[in-house]
């Protein structure tokens, strides 16, 4: 299957649609005081985005309230929410959707298109497990799980939650999920135990959620606690598993253009800082040095484009090697991101080091998002295992 990774009209529009506002509703001051507020993101925003505007069912089909888009499509406003770092649940929101929509939750969807944010239960570093080797590369694939840095899902299994059954027969789940994303705001929690997945009321009667401690204040994280808290089973067995799989597949390869427009701007906003900063009587930006390392830091960029076009596309066309590309997007764009954000800082000097100046956001979404569905070695992992090739030697 060929994949083109132009931008179309559509997408350039929706682009200056989404920045436009991002400009006027989310510059980095307002995201900076979110950041110190006790709320989890940004409540205004988010009803803009997905009541006003209806971005949050971008993906959704049309007769389900959505829009009826593609991920390529989402992926172009994760962009330019990774550029404004927007205090928003919509890539965790966007990742539910999709598990929904493998399974055809048809009355779940209309909730999220409605703009009803939702969550998916895991650990904000799990990613999409690697696929299962053949028999001859057996030893060579234990060699990749065992250095992959992450914890994929295996069959739905996760420690912490355990399913019961209610006396009316009714599930029950008890246990705990720690370090999840996007959930304190979240209306409905999707959660994986016991090899099914199961609906969860964000306020039914014995959930909690307890806030935690994150390095990125701009996606607050929070850990689930349930004592026979009731649920709805959506999905058991390899239906389920395929569903959790596809879904995490489509947020590794989605997280990749929220990197992509985070590294973007702090490339352009460096860039702009040095052309007007002076010392010794001539722009900062004219030393040799600061230009080679800006060069090389554009050369990635371009090659981050390039990955992360190719894994949205992949999996908005559905083809066969869309856990490839989501795998290579990962590898290379939350590495990229990291280090386009600590040049951003360093380059601006010792403002760059302040709290007023917004620099300290991008790399801390940059840091959170690098172990995000699987760390850069977990996907590397992958992509050893699905290219047949031996892992290097520790």
């Amino acid at each position: 299957m060929t994949l083109d990774l132009r931008y179309t009209e559509e997408q350039e529009q929706l682009r200056d649609s989404v920045r436009a506002m991002l400009t006027d509703h989310a510059p980095w001051a307002r995201v900076l005081k979110v950041a110190e507020s006790p709320e989890p993101d940004d409540a205004d925003l988010w009803r803009l985005l997905s009541v006003e505007t209806g971005l949050a069912g971008l993906a959704v089909p049309e007769h389900l309230g959505g829009a009826g888009a593609t991920l390529a499509e989402t992926a172009v406003v994760l962009e330019e929410l990774g550029r404004a770092v927007a205090p928003v649940p919509y890539l965790g929101t966007t990742v539910a959707a999709q598990l929904l929509l493998h399974l055809g939750e048809s009355g779940l969807l209309r909730e999220l298109a409605g703009g009803e944010p939702m969550a998916l239960a895991l650990p904000f570093d799990v990613g999409p497990a690697a696929p299962v080797p053949s028999a001859d590369a057996g030893a060579r694939s234990a060699v990749s799980r065992s250095r992959a840095g992450s914890s994929p899902v295996s069959g739905l299994r996760l420690p912490g939650v355990e399913v019961s059954t209610a006396p009316d027969g009714n599930p029950l789940l008890n246990g705990t999920v720690s370090s999840v994303a996007d959930a304190l705001r979240a209306r409905m929690l999707l959660v994986p135990a016991g090899g099914a997945l199961f609906a969860v009321e964000a306020d039914a009667a014995g959930l909690t959620r307890t806030p935690v401690v994150s390095l990125d204040e701009t996606r607050p994280l929070c850990d689930l606690s349930m004592w026979n808290a009731p649920g709805r089973l959506l999905a058991a067995g390899d239906r389920a598993a395929s569903a959790l799989d596809a879904a995490l597949v489509a947020g590794a390869a989605l997280l990749a253009s929220e990197q992509l427009g985070l590294a973007q701007w702090c490339l352009d906003t460096t860039v702009e800082y040095l052309r007007t900063r002076y010392q010794f009587g001539r722009p900062v930006g004219s030393f040799q040095a600061l230009k080679h390392r800006l060069a090389d830091l554009w050369v990635e960029l371009v090659q981050a484009r390039a990955v992360a076009r190719h894994a949205a596309s992949a999996a908005a066309q559905g083809d066969p090697d869309a856990r490839l590309a989501a795998a290579l997007a990962q590898a290379h764009c939350g590495p990229v991101a990291v280090r386009a954000a600590e040049e951003c800082v360093q380059m601006h000097g010792g403002i760059g080091f302040t709290w007023e100046h917004p620099a300290h956001l991008y790399l801390k979404r940059a840091k959170s998002a690098a172990v995000a569905y699987g760390t850069a070695a977990h996907h590397r992992a992958t992509l050893a295992t699905l290219a047949d090739l031996a892992p290097a030697s520790p």
